[in-house]
């Protein structure tokens, strides 16, 4: 099996598992993330109702991790490496 297509298979696993959709009246279909960081969002969500942390740093530490998380950027980076290797 190539570098190439172990990369591409790697992703496709994470991507799928990052699909999930539920159906929420007057809202459509909504992405679900994974359960870990669902977990994370509603431990922000406490702190931030508790007044543990301000809702701006809280929005913050947030868009932070979404953007720390992107996956399609990770794919964009597997792809690269496995066409360098290749």
């Amino acid at each position: 099996m190539s570098a190439l297509t172990r990369q591409l298979s790697g992703t496709r696993e994470s991507l799928q598992m990052f699909t999930r959709r539920v159906h929420v009246p007057w809202l459509g279909e909504v992405a679900v993330p994974p359960p870990d960081k669902l977990t994370y969002y509603a431990g922000i969500g406490v702190l931030t109702v508790f007044q543990v942390i301000e809702w701006p740093l809280a929005l913050v530490i947030t868009a932070g991790h979404l953007l720390a998380d992107q996956h399609l950027s990770g794919l964009a980076k597997g792809l690269g490496e496995a066409l360098e290797a290749a």
